[in-house]
């Protein structure tokens, strides 16, 4: 699916999209992939829980700087067939 040529091509890891709007979906996302890495670390697998680490605090970041307002409106504007 290609996107509209008005909106910017999403990033790679772009975490601030609608589908992220409810708290409970950010939270899990951050949260879990910390808790896989302590599971990694325990089982003695050192570089994969510094994998999942990191992927959960860039979780935590991308969440905590994204302008959720905006998201919101977006989404809203899409869904009334704005565009």
């Amino acid at each position: 699916m290609k996107a509209p040529p008005d909106r910017p091509k999403p990033k790679f890891f772009d975490l601030a999209v609608p589908f992220f709007l409810p708290i409970w979906r950010r939270v899990l996302t951050a949260i879990v992939p910390i808790l896989w890495a302590t599971v990694e670390l325990a089982n003695g697998e050192s570089f994969w829980a510094l994998i999942f680490f990191a992927l959960g605090v860039t979780a935590i970041w991308k969440f905590y700087t994204a302008d959720w307002a905006a998201v919101a409106a977006q989404a809203e504007k899409d869904a009334r067939g704005g565009g």
